[in-house]
C-alpha cells in the first residue's frame, strides 16, 4: 500500500518543473542524511578510504551534497517513467555525441559508471539513437521493480538482462547489434572479479568489460553523466572510444578501467554513489573496512 502511495506521489511530482524538482529532492536529502545513519557510516567509510587527504569538515560537506544529489535523482525518475520523449530530450543533454556516431553500427560498449544521473544518460540514448542492452539488479519491491524495467525498456526496443543471468544473454544481445549499456564498478564478490586498485585500496571489481570487448570486438566508449544545478537537468557525455583496449592483460585492463573512474570522480566527488560498500570484499588476509 505505502509504494503504491509513493508511487502516485512520485507521479504528481514529475509534473512539476525540474527546478523545483531539485529543490525538494535537494531538501529530502537533507532529511535522509539526518536520519539514514547506516548508510551514513558507509559513505563517510569510503570517502575516508579514497581522500585520505579531507579533513572532518570538508568529508562531511560532499557526504551532504552526496545524500541531496542521490536523493533529487532518484525523485527525477519520475521523468523517465512517465514523461515523453521530447521532455526527456530537452532535460538531458548530449555532449561528445560525435564519439558515439563514429562507431554507430559497430559493436560497441558504453562504460556507464555508478554516478547519480546514470539512469537519466541511459534512457536519454533510448530516445533518440539506439536500442541498448544492459544488466540489472532486481529490486526487492515489485512494484518499483517494474517502473525500473518500464523506463529502462520504454524507448527503441532496448532490452535488460536481469544479473542473475551472466553475461551470456548480454552477448547474446550484443551479437544483435544492441550496444551494451555496461555498470562496472560495484562489489559483487570476488566471483569473477579481480583486485584492481581503486584511489589505491584493492577492489573487489568484475573483470567481464576486458572479456566482452575481446569476445564480440567491441569499442569501449566511456558514457558519463553529470546533474547539473537546478533546473538545468543532465548531460551526459562521451569519451573518445579506448585505443588499444583490451590489452594483453586482463589484470591491467581493469585497473585502466579504474583509474579512469577515479578521474571522473575528482571531477564530481558528490555524484559517485559512496552508499555502496565498494570495498567489502577484501583480499585474502586482510581484515574488513567496514563496522
Amino acid at each position: 500500500m505505502m509504494s503504491r502511495f509513493a508511487i502516485a506521489l512520485l507521479w504528481l511530482f514529475h509534473w512539476l518543473p525540474l527546478g523545483v524538482q531539485a529543490v525538494l529532492g535537494a531538501a529530502l536529502g537533507d532529511l535522509l542524511w539526518l536520519f539514514a545513519i547506516r548508510r551514513r557510516r558507509i559513505g563517510d567509510t569510503n570517502l575516508k578510504l579514497c581522500f585520505p587527504q579531507w579533513n572532518d569538515r570538508h568529508r562531511r560537506r560532499v557526504l551532504r551534497a552526496h545524500f541531496r544529489a542521490v536523493t533529487r535523482a532518484a525523485l527525477e525518475h519520475g521523468l523517465l517513467w512517465w514523461s515523453s520523449a521530447e521532455r526527456i530530450n530537452r532535460l538531458i543533454r548530449i555532449e561528445g555525441l560525435e564519439h558515439f556516431l563514429a562507431h554507430q553500427g559497430q559493436p560497441m560498449i558504453l562504460l556507464a559508471p555508478h554516478f547519480v544521473g546514470l539512469d537519466m544518460g541511459g534512457v536519454r540514448l533510448t530516445t533518440e539513437y539506439a536500442p541498448l542492452v544492459s544488466m540489472y539488479s532486481r529490486m526487492k519491491n515489485p512494484h518499483f521493480d517494474q517502473l525500473m524495467l518500464h523506463a529502462r525498456t520504454r524507448f527503441g526496443q532496448s532490452r535488460l538482462v536481469s544479473r542473475h543471468d551472466g553475461v551470456r544473454p548480454l552477448l547474446a544481445e550484443m551479437k544483435r547489434g544492441l550496444g551494451l549499456y555496461y555498470l562496472p564498478d560495484q562489489d559483487f564478490g570476488a566471483r569473477d572479479a579481480v583486485f584492481a586498485p581503486f584511489f589505491g585500496i584493492p577492489a573487489a571489481t568484475v573483470d567481464a568489460l576486458p572479456r566482452m570487448a575481446r569476445l564480440t570486438r567491441a569499442v569501449v566508449l566511456p558514457a558519463i553523466t553529470r546533474q547539473l544545478p537546478g533546473g538545468q537537468g543532465y548531460v551526459i557525455r562521451f569519451y573518445p572510444a579506448w585505443p588499444d583496449f583490451p590489452g594483453e592483460s586482463v589484470q591491467d585492463d581493469v585497473a585502466r578501467m579504474n583509474r579512469f573512474i577515479e578521474e571522473r570522480v575528482r571531477e564530481m566527488p558528490e555524484q559517485y554513489f559512496w552508499l555502496h560498500k565498494r570495498f567489502k570484499t577484501r583480499p585474502p588476509g586482510e581484515p574488513p573496512l567496514y563496522s
